[in-house]
């Protein structure tokens, strides 16, 4: 199969790499970007032209994909590199960044005579391998028409969820919901524990119950109940302690400055600000074991 669209991919990382891969497979021509040589290496063996600089991936292509840490550097990547794009290139970032800081993004591109749509994910390490992501989109419907083919490739849903930082919003939104869910049920199995209850039980009763959630049943915080679980390999990520951190405290900023009575969503980012500074590298739903710890519990 082969693709007269050129996209160009910058920061290829955990996420950005795989999503890069399943472009190249599905026959689009893609130059990509990234300072650390692992992530070149690994690109040129998924059949990516690996090119110098950032502004050289850019100027060749139509579409250009961004998956970068954090909205500083999204913004300081936007200024270097828009002069140097076709007129009219559409920019695209997979980024999760503070919804302010996307519709900055959206703004600095629309001056340099581009197009804009902030497209953050869902899904994970794994859902980037498998072209399974979901992506929560805001821009204009013409530019989220034109970007909408690349996006099927590397993702199983595709939500067009407003204009531009709504599809941040989306994320910020979802993902506090996560944290908190995640701590609620966390603190509901250590509770169980202490009055007896088995893990298998607790799966038994409440995945079926009215204490439901996607938390419990695709994502139990221990194991057993679901094999697939972090939590059956040392609460290795999965989706990492440091990025849920990251982004309830975006969620945090959200809630401020929006003068939302956002209580839980502000003790959630409390909450896994305190676990983020020794457990960073692990799966976010390894909270579990830092309520236990501070519950007075030995390891389960």
């Amino acid at each position: 199969m082969s693709n007269n669209t050129k996209v160009g991919f910058l920061g290829l990382g955990h996420m950005g790499g795989p999503m890069a891969a399943n472009l190249v497979k599905a026959g689009y021509e893609v130059l990509a970007f990234d300072p650390v040589p692992a992530a070149q290496a690994q690109a040129r063996e998924d059949g990516a032209t690996v090119v110098a600089t950032a502004a050289e991936a850019v100027s060749a292509s139509d579409i250009v994909i961004t998956m970068l840490p954090n909205g500083r550097i999204v913004l300081d990547l936007y200024t270097e590199v828009l002069s140097a794009a076709k007129p009219g290139t559409l920019f695209v970032d997979c980024s999760t960044i503070d919804v302010a800081d996307a519709k900055q993004a959206a703004e600095l591109a629309a001056a340099a005579g581009h197009r804009a749509l902030d497209a953050p994910v869902s899904g994970g390490v794994a859902g980037a391998a498998a072209g399974t992501l979901t992506f929560m989109v805001g821009g204009a419907d013409a530019d989220f028409a034109a970007a909408l083919p690349l996006f099927e490739v590397m993702g199983g849903k595709v939500v067009h969820c407003g204009g531009a930082g709504v599809g941040q919003a989306a994320k910020i939104c979802n993902n506090m919901l996560l944290g908190i869910s995640m701590i609620g049920l966390s603190e509901a199995i250590v509770l169980g524990e202490k009055l007896g209850l088995t893990h298998d039980k607790f799966f038994d009763v409440v995945s079926t119950a009215s204490g439901q959630s996607w938390a419990l049943t695709s994502y139990c915080p221990v194991p057993g109940p679901v094999p697939a679980s972090p939590a059956n390999n040392d609460y290795q990520p999965g989706f990492a302690t440091a990025l849920m951190t990251k982004d309830l405290g975006l969620a945090a900023s959200a809630l401020r400055g929006n003068g939302v009575d956002g209580q839980l969503g502000l003790l959630a980012a409390e909450i896994y600000s305190r676990f983020n500074q020794d457990e960073a590298g692990k799966d976010f739903s390894a909270i579990v074991t830092d309520i236990r710890k501070r519950s007075g519990e030995e390891p389960a």
